[in-house]
């Protein structure tokens, strides 16, 4: 005998609402550990699983900012909703091209990127009920929905009265972020349903206790990013960057706490800029340290150092820390426009530096400051490091930038802070970042 699914039980009573409006266009926004994805994967899922029931073939779209993040996010999160409610069996899952099929009718979840808008505009899906924008906030802009949006909805079966467009996202800090002022006028959309949630909302106790101590860790070390994070309001980026209480100094390594790996990362410059090298610690309860920095700066030197030497004082560098922590590099990592110094350590030490991905700044910033907001950023408290301190310290946006969608960081002394950045956002994984 199959066991009853309850779906009010899965489902949060904030979510109600939202699950049951017949408006065509559901913006879900909010804190993180909201649980909205859950509940519009399953609202998806239950869309299809109706008229699979009376033999027809629907289609559902799910789109991401990029093709690379589909499968551990909306693939992953669809995938989970079908197990929930005991229907995994009833699909075919697929790698490449991701999709989900159902076997009998052949109504399928499509997944793409927005990172190629004119294949994007260009799909022809047919039987379209529903499309999702996961992560909207994180799209370059409202252009992607407007181009998009009647793509699909022009394939819509006769047999709905039009296609639910779902977006979810958390609110960016900046209130000049383009998302922030779409939302606004989107409010005022008769054909919008509006939800705004957070982890607060769960009646039903879904949070786990480990995850509630992590929220409670964000509350204790840094309020206003856990304002943000956690209860997705829109606090403004202020002038200082960094919150210096959460950069915890340290005069020498914990007896309690193993370090398990050691990164590099460097922000190099030649005639004019400081190149800097910071070798950075993990440790086996999760904490970061910043253990030795590197600093050259060639202002106001008549001989300015060529990637020759450069190179050579890094790996003198990296050999030092090395013998003083017992640990390899785990990653050499290094800004992506850098070309000289990386092909002269190369030809040098037959050692490649891996070149980091980088973001938009505030996405870059976003990540050291969920680090730090978590209580897990320490620094040795040596000479070498003070130049790192003092510049993370200073650390400014440019007030003239402030009240657009893209702010600048004042790019004064700022290389030790770019080096911190880059160290962040290209092990974001092995930290255990979510993003």
């Amino acid at each position: 005998m199959m066991a009853t699914i309850k779906l009010s039980h899965m489902i949060n009573p904030h979510f109600y609402p939202m699950w049951n409006t017949d408006k065509p266009y559901v913006i879900c926004k909010g804190g993180r550990g909201s649980f909205k994805s859950s509940v519009i994967s399953l609202r998806l899922v239950t869309k299809v699983k109706h008229w699979t029931m009376l033999g027809r073939k629907v289609n559902v779209v799910c789109v991401r900012e990029n093709a690379s993040y589909l499968h551990d996010s909306v693939y992953s999160q669809i995938r989970w909703a079908l197990t929930m409610l005991h229907m995994d069996d009833e699909y075919q899952f697929y790698k490449s091209p991701l999709r989900i099929t159902h076997k009998r009718t052949g109504s399928t979840f499509y997944f793409y990127g927005a990172d190629d808008p004119m294949k994007l505009k260009s799909n022809i899906v047919d039987n379209v009920i529903a499309v999702w924008f996961e992560e909207a906030a994180n799209f370059k802009g409202p252009d992607v929905f407007d181009q998009a949006n009647p793509t699909f909805i022009r394939q819509k079966p006769d047999y709905v009265d039009h296609v639910t467009v779902y977006y979810s996202y958390n609110p960016p800090k900046n209130p000049y972020d383009w998302i922030n002022e779409w939302i606004s006028k989107q409010e005022h959309n008769p054909d919008c349903y509006v939800d705004t949630s957070t982890y607060l909302d769960d009646k039903w106790g879904f949070t786990t206790k480990q995850q509630l101590d992590l929220i409670n860790q964000y509350k204790d070390n840094d309020y206003d990013y856990y304002r943000w994070l956690y209860l997705g309001e829109v606090i403004g980026l202020g002038t200082n960057i960094f919150n210096m209480a959460n950069f915890h100094a340290i005069k020498e390594l914990p007896d309690d706490d193993e370090i398990v790996a050691v990164y590099y990362s460097a922000d190099t410059g030649h005639e004019v800029s400081a190149t800097t090298c910071t070798a950075y610690a993990l440790t086996r309860k999760r904490n970061v340290i910043a253990l030795d920095t590197y600093y050259y700066s060639p202002q106001g030197k008549s001989h300015k150092k060529p990637p020759s030497e450069l190179s050579r004082d890094l790996k003198r560098f990296i050999d030092k820390v090395t013998d003083q922590i017992g640990k390899q590099p785990q990653r050499l990592t290094i800004d992506s426009a850098e070309g000289a110094l990386d092909n002269q350590f190369y030809n040098d030490f037959g050692i490649r530096w891996h070149k980091v991905n980088k973001l938009k700044k505030v996405d870059m910033i976003d990540r050291v400051q969920d680090l730090a907001a978590q209580g897990r950023l320490f620094y040795l408290d040596n000479d070498d490091n003070q130049i790192w301190v003092e510049q993370c310290r200073k650390y400014q946006w440019d007030e003239n930038t402030l009240e657009s969608d893209d702010p600048k960081v004042i790019k004064v002394d700022d290389h030790c802070c770019d080096n911190l950045q880059y160290f962040v956002h290209d092990n974001e994984r092995e930290l255990g970042l979510k993003w």
